[in-house]
This record gives structure tokens, sequence and C-alpha cells, in this order.
């Protein structure tokens, strides 16, 4: 069983749909999906998608090839968080996200995380941002334990389909005791 670490810079060099600029953040990549993908393994967490309104079709894509039968694993908990809640953008309060979380905590007695892809001043970020577990990818913030991006970044979009990318690998490698994401 490979090292985490060494494992995400062996693979960012070898596949060749991954570039460079993925190495140079692999400290700020490799505690949060780490975290992700134990809270997924070993805790029973379901995954629950948010994005900003640019990037729905990121999440189309997140949610058509998570489950792919190319990758010959099991089916893995991702939700769109609108499957669940269709008034997302009428979410304002912290009551509101309270509702929603005692929603999902009924219909996740195992537990839920957010994952969030989109511009940190989003009202739609903050659903993700109240909670401990989620999985962020912010642009335009430096938040600590977030994955953080430059929403005017001409490269973005490919910057983000390499991302998911390394992180459905590191799923299918973790799903097969390749690597240990622990600390």
């Amino acid at each position: 069983m490979q090292e985490f670490l060494n494992w995400t810079v062996d693979t960012i060099r070898e596949d060749r749909l991954i570039s460079p600029w993925l190495e140079e953040k692999k400290f700020e990549w490799t505690p949060i999906v780490a975290r992700n993908i134990t809270n997924i393994l070993d805790k029973n967490f379901s995954i629950i998608v948010i994005t900003d309104k640019e990037r729905e079709w990121f999440l189309s894509y997140i949610l058509s090839n998570i489950n792919s039968s190319k990758l010959n694993r099991p089916f893995l908990p991702f939700y769109d968080f609108r499957s669940f809640y269709r008034y997302i953008d009428g979410v304002k309060s912290d009551d509101d996200i309270s509702n929603i979380r005692d929603m999902l905590n009924i219909s996740f007695p195992n537990g839920y995380s957010f994952w969030y892809i989109g511009k940190s001043q989003d009202n739609r970020a903050n659903i993700a941002k109240m909670s401990k577990n989620s999985f962020l990818w912010l642009f335009d913030e430096e938040k600590q334990d977030a994955f953080n991006l430059k929403s005017n970044d001409e490269a973005l979009d490919m910057k983000l389909l390499q991302m998911f990318r390394l992180y459905n690998k590191t799923l299918s490698a973790a799903l097969f005791a390749q690597i240990n994401v622990e600390n």
C-alpha cells in the first residue's frame, strides 16, 4: 500500500491529462481529499454536491462520471443537492440552513458531507461552509481546509476537470486498498 502523498504526486506525473500545477498544490489537496474519502469509506457518509450557478455543468459532469460502470467499482453515494431541495437559491438565513440540516440528518442517519464547488461569496456556498465536514473547492477566498482557486483563471474549467480526474482516481485507489488516506 502506497503512502497517499507519494501516490498523488506519482499519479499527477504519470497521467498525461493532469497538468503539473496540481502537484504544486499537493499539500493543500491531500488533507482535504483524505478527509473526504475517509468520510465516505470509513464513516459511510453520503456526499451532497452543490455548485454555484456557473458550475452547474460541472455538477452534471461529476454525477455522470462518479459512478460510471467503466470504473469497475461499487457505486458511491453522491447526490445533487437540488434533488432534495429545489429552492436552493431561496436559502438566505441560518434558520433556512438549520431546517435543511434537520431534513438531511433524518435522510442520512450515517451522516453526510457537502461537496461545494464555486464562488465563496455565493449564497449556495453558505450551506456547505456551515458544516465542518464539507469538501470545499472555493473560488476567490483563501480558506483553510479548502482547495482555493480563482474564478478569473482562464484555465479554471480545465483545472476542475483535472481535479475531478485525480479525485476519482483517488477514490478507486482507496476503495481497492492501493493507498491509505487516513492520517
